[in-house]
């Protein structure tokens, strides 16, 4: 049995009108940033993961005080460049620079909410 003209057509828009809105959603959860900032710890590590979309993923050692157990902050990274220069630095300081994007219905982005975009040495 064949569906009427006006319930496809019906059905079409609707599938259009649903792409449209996700991916504006899509869009706008990686372009506007939640919060942006600076942490500073030691580079522990960094690596590339997943099964099909692969991202960066890393992991800052924050050190408040000494003697006290480190915070880690895990972390995302989009960018090839930003990421090169992050493994340059592993085992040392650095201060990375970071927007958070929350929302993002999907890991391939990065399994964090917290996206690098640039690295800073601190020196001693």
């Amino acid at each position: 049995m064949l569906l009427p003209r006006s319930i496809l057509t019906a059905t079409l828009g609707f599938v259009v009108v649903v792409s449209v809105v996700f991916a504006g959603y899509l869009w706008l959860a990686l372009h506007w940033s939640y919060s942006e900032g600076e942490r500073a710890g030691f580079m522990q590590k960094l690596s590339k993961k997943g099964w099909l979309c692969k991202t960066w993923e890393g992991e800052l050692s924050l050190v408040a005080l000494p003697g006290a157990a480190p915070e880690k902050f895990l972390f995302s990274v989009r960018d090839d460049a930003v990421a090169d220069k992050i493994n340059r630095h592993v085992g040392q300081r650095i201060a990375l620079v970071y927007e958070e994007h929350r929302g993002l219905p999907i890991s391939c982005f990065g399994d964090t909410a917290y996206f690098v975009t640039d690295v800073k040495l601190v020196t001693p």
